[in-house]
């Protein structure tokens, strides 16, 4: 009797110890999914934009007239048939935006906060095929130089760039950038759940 009570005390302890094993199992496997989950999500660093580079934003299409004017003077009066003058304009591309790899981002609670540089024009471009010409006369006494030339193109460029950042060159790249952005979060997070903030470097 007592060999019967001892057999069956040994096997509910053993059948006991089985169910004890297989749960401290399952536990194990859900602690060690839950820490791979968090250390995968603690590795989520990079969006994707961070080696773009610098990458434009906006763009801006200016048509600029350039005058250049040239005649000889002898002690301040102009001498006659000396006089070279030309009216004409180019198309310039300006082009501006952001070293995506200056960006900074971390992501507080509900709440992705976002840095940006400063935006900048990155690039203008005189459209050769744009070139017109509405006055031309030039002096066989005074050829208007490659350098008199030259200075006119870097003026027209420089001119171009201020028209568009007073059109709002600068300010839409900053909207557009924004915009691009929030594309490469959309991916990573549900933006139900997170909010983003841009704020200035």
């Amino acid at each position: 009797m007592d060999t019967k009570k001892s057999n069956l005390f040994k096997k509910y302890i053993i059948k006991k110890g089985k169910w004890g094993i297989l749960i401290l199992v399952v536990i194990l496997a859900a602690l060690i999914g839950v820490r791979s989950v968090i250390y995968f999500d603690n590795k989520t660093t990079k969006i994707g934009f961070e080696d773009i580079g610098e990458f434009a934003t906006q763009d801006a299409y200016c048509t600029e007239l350039s005058i250049i004017d040239d005649s000889r003077d002898f002690f301040g009066v102009s001498i006659p048939f000396t006089q070279s003058k030309y009216i004409y304009s180019y198309d310039v591309i300006i082009k501006a935006g952001f070293n995506f790899g200056e960006i900074e981002w971390n992501k507080n609670d509900n709440i992705i906060e976002v840095k940006l540089p400063e935006v900048k024009v990155l690039s203008s471009e005189i459209d050769l095929d744009s070139f017109k010409v509405y006055h031309e006369k030039e002096s066989v006494f005074n050829k208007i130089t490659m350098a008199e030339n030259n200075e006119s193109m870097r003026g027209l460029k420089e001119k171009a760039e201020e028209d568009a950042i007073a059109n709002g060159l600068l300010k839409n790249a900053r909207t557009n950038a924004e915009t691009v952005l929030t594309g490469f979060f959309a991916k990573e997070y549900d933006l139900d759940k997170y909010e983003i903030v841009f704020k200035d470097k």
